[in-house]
């Protein structure tokens, strides 16, 4: 996203019809979005400054950024006779709208083709560019990228990243050539917490990694279906706890909460109360008040090493503090995990010659532990600044961060840049702030206090990305360059934000599934004796724990946490009722007609919906009388589906999806809104990234119901924004079936 201009400076060029437009809807349309050439981005979320104690070479790497063929090519297309013409199309719609469009076409993007199973729907598709990124060949393989011992350039817009390594550092952060004296000055304490078989023995890090399975208990967690029990908390609600092994026991809420019971590696004893004190309130007990009601019972969880999914986050209201209680998690397995393998080292260092060395298994087959699914840019940025947060101790003892000023260019994001009088709900605000770029990766390496932002993927620890930043690394079947071995050995994975992957493309979470703990094609240098068995004997999706956050149960979510999670430990699923329906809030007096439609299985359902539509719920819409007529569409391929049957009867129609473009939009809404179009159809993604106020509605039908409950009553309530209305004449229609 680049900066806009400002309101008062836009609002002197308006034409005559932006002016209209303006006074028609409320706000300017989208055609006042105008971005700017400048790739730079600055941050939202300020990075402490203390904490920039990386070494000159890390950060004078970034000093100079190079020219990239990317923008040498833009530079060249800006002043092609082609733009110029295309902006002269659309000129009698508006003035604004032909300048976003040649600005969008001089990047190179175009519209795609609407047709159903093709590659428009890739990547959610907020902006066209982000059409051309997935288009875009995958990266080189890593091992080729990592030789080449420098930085490259990226476009935080454009998305592509390419994978580099600074050659200064990879000894400083290696696993292979550390040890324990070295990281920590009172390493004889370390030592005598690592050696103590008692702390071990209840520490749930070890008791979860060193636990080796029996194949017949690998058969009955692949075979045997899963045995379950309910049990209530006071915040979390209904829990359902399942497994398949027959030692499951029903975990219970410790009624007192002691720090030293999670078993926190240092320094995050003293680290986390500083973190999270701006999430308590005056009123927390002092026997918590580390935690809130929420993170307390939610790490109570996280701590034993079971599945969670929790389908309550909300943006507005606890979205944070969860952030914040799995990066606590996630952190707390890394240091306890690197802690382990540096005082081995330190162990084999000083063995005899000749002795049996088994006992030092404490490895995967890679070495990255923890993968975090994020949907955009700007949840990686809060990412690593809890992680910086949570490491440094105090003002004295700072964490070095390795190619910080990178990051801040790429991740970040202008504060200023919002359009003038955008109008968007409160939700909407807190899903999309800051940068909201959908195609990124970054490996993280947390060693000898200090923190290596962009590290190789074989030599990080921890990978943030989205689903297609995973996508384009991982590939298809077929592709030369393509890689997945660095999860093969992923022991922690955790998505969070999970129902907006349904607003971008789900089949990138579905293909990252499939690879997941898969086998390595190549050894990549791996110690085989340091290697844990289970990881040898490709048992490690049994050992894997999956932490799934999501505003909603939908049932593709469920079916990700269903069948595709294999914990050995157990899986525990938060399955509350709502309390109140999405009706509720409806502010308009208007009748609600819920019209069931009967198939026999899921595959059906979408063949009957449409015969039912088209049978018996649009011939009473077709009378001039019922104009004003807003078709939902939640699906993009029913909404194909849908506009080619309009213009095949050659009905009085327009449509608005995501794949159309901005003057395009404002003609349909302008059409909508005077009644010279009877009937629009809006899909559901449209909805989701834009959030536009449609007037002119008199008769709203609801093809399917939506997947996230409040567009029903923010779609009905719509209705109310159109003066000179009769209630009496308005319509509400909604399509449901048992099955979805």
């Amino acid at each position: 996203m680049g900066k806009r201009r400002g309101g008062r400076e836009l609002a002197r060029g308006l034409s005559k019809r932006q002016k209209k437009h303006l006074r028609q809807f409320g706000e300017q349309h989208p055609v006042c979005d105008r971005v700017s050439g400048r790739p730079e981005a600055t941050q939202i979320c300020e990075l402490s400054d203390n904490s920039d104690k990386s070494s000159a070479e890390s950060d004078s790497e970034t000093e100079v950024e190079q020219v990239s063929v990317y923008h040498k090519l833009l530079a060249t297309l800006k002043a092609s006779p082609e733009s110029e013409s295309e902006e002269e199309e659309d000129e009698s719609e508006s003035e604004e709208a032909e300048e976003s469009e040649a600005e969008l076409d001089s990047k190179g993007s175009q519209e795609p083709k609407e047709a159903v199973g093709g590659e428009e729907d890739q990547n959610g598709l907020q902006e066209q560019e982000e059409e051309v990124t997935a288009k875009d060949p995958p990266e080189q393989a890593l091992g080729q990228e990592q030789a080449d011992g420098v930085e490259t350039s990226c476009d935080p817009n454009h998305g592509a990243i390419e994978e580099f390594t600074d050659l200064k550092h990879e000894a400083e952060f290696s696993l292979e050539t550390n040890f324990m004296e070295e990281e920590s000055g009172d390493c004889d304490a370390d030592r005598r917490e690592s050696n103590s078989s008692q702390a071990f023995s209840e520490d749930p890090f070890k008791q979860h990694m060193d636990k080796e399975l029996e194949e017949k208990e690998v058969e009955k967690i692949s075979t045997l279906s899963k045995t379950s029990s309910q049990s209530k908390w006071p915040r979390l609600g209904q829990l359902i706890f399942s497994s398949t092994l027959e030692k499951h026991t029903t975990l219970k809420l410790d009624k007192e909460f002691n720090m030293k019971q999670l078993y926190l590696h240092k320094p995050l004893e003293s680290t986390w109360p500083k973190v999270n004190k701006h999430f308590l309130s005056s009123a927390s007990k002092p026997s918590d008040s580390s935690f809130t009601p929420l993170q307390r019972e939610l790490f109570s969880i996280m701590n034993t090493y079971r599945d969670l999914f929790y389908p309550e986050r909300n943006a507005l209201t606890n979205g944070e503090e969860i952030r914040h209680a799995y990066c606590l998690h996630a952190l707390n397995h890394i240091l306890k995990a690197n802690a382990q393998v540096l005082s081995n080292n330190a162990k084999k260092r000083d063995q005899k010659p000749g002795t049996d060395s088994d006992d030092f298994r404490d490895q995967g087959l890679t070495r990255p532990k923890v993968l975090m699914i994020v949907p955009f840019r700007e949840c990686a940025l809060r990412i690593v600044h809890i992680f910086i947060s949570l490491l440094e101790v105090n003002e004295k003892r700072k964490i070095d961060v390795s190619n910080k000023k990178r990051f801040k260019g790429e991740f970040g994001s202008d504060p200023d840049e919002k359009p003038p009088n955008l109008k968007r709900p409160e939700d909407y605000e807190a899903v999309f702030a800051g940068n909201i770029d959908d195609h990124f990766r970054i490996g993280v390496a947390i060693l000898q206090k200090s923190m290596r932002l962009y590290a190789p993927f074989y030599s990080s620890d921890i990978i943030i990305a989205s689903p297609l930043g995973m996508r384009t690394i991982i590939g298809t079947e077929g592709e030369k360059k393509r890689d997945f071995d660095f999860l093969s050995s992923i022991e922690m994975l955790i998505i969070d934000q999970a129902d907006i992957y349904l607003m971008q493309n789900w089949e990138h979470v579905l293909h990252l599934m499939k690879h997941i703990n898969l086998l390595p094609l190549d050894s990549h240098g791996v110690d085989f004796s340091r290697v844990r068995m289970p990881n040898l004997n490709n048992w490690s999706k049994y050992y894997r724990q999956t932490l799934l956050f999501s505003a909603l149960q939908d049932p593709q979510i469920n079916a990700i946490f269903n069948k595709h999670c294999f914990n050995y430990t157990g899986q525990v699923a938060v399955r509350n009722v709502p309390l109140s329906g999405s009706i509720s809030r409806v502010v308009v007096q208007l009748p609600h007609v819920f019209r069931r439609i009967e198939a026999e299985n899921l595959t059906s359902v979408i063949d009957t919906r449409f015969q039912f539509f088209i049978d018996n719920v649009l011939p009473e819409y077709r009378d001039a009388i019922m104009s004003h007529t807003l078709i939902y569409v939640p699906s993009y391929f029913d909404y194909v589906r849908l506009r080619n049957y309009f213009k095949k009867e050659e009905l009085n129609f327009t449509h608005i999806c995501e794949y159309t473009k901005k003057a395009s939009i404002c003609r349909a809404r302008r059409s909508f809104l005077k009644g010279e179009k009877q009937f629009l159809l809006l899909t559901e993604r449209f909805h989701f990234y834009k959030r536009y106020t449609i007037k002119g509605i008199r008769n709203l039908i609801f093809y399917e119901l939506p997947t996230y409950s409040h567009f029903y009553s923010e779609l009905c309530n719509m209705m109310k924004a159109t003066d000179n209305r009769v209630d009496a004449t308005w319509t509400c229609t909604v399509l449901y079936s048992k099955r979805k």
